[in-house]
């Protein structure tokens, strides 16, 4: 007996080969040029977060590089302290009708 996957089921995930098909059939292009489309949006933006440049888009959100200081912390299992070097990352802040979207 095979298994139906249910599509809309909470917390399903889409993959990058289901979003280029939806932005295919969404903007009637062809796979391959959908998928150039979306690689190439991809990496304009990580290139401006590389450049240290925050990437605004209205009405979605807004992504951005932060900076982690260097810290010490603490073994959970052992309690010794250890040192937490400097870091980076990527955080995504949602636009105002974004987040309201989803808190009706």
């Amino acid at each position: 007996m095979r298994r139906v996957k249910n599509k809309h089921k909470k917390g399903a995930k889409m993959n990058k080969k289901q979003l280029v098909g939806k932005i295919s059939a969404s903007m009637n292009l062809s796979k391959a040029d959908a998928e150039r489309t979306f690689d190439g949006i991809t990496e304009i933006i990580l290139s401006c977060l590389k450049g240290d440049e925050q990437v605004k888009i209205a009405g979605f959100g807004t992504y951005k590089v932060a900076k982690r200081k260097a810290r010490v912390g603490r073994n959970p299992r052992t309690g010794e302290q250890i040192q937490i070097a400097a870091s980076q990352k990527v955080k995504f802040l949602p636009a105002k009708a974004l987040k309201e979207m989803f808190n009706k």
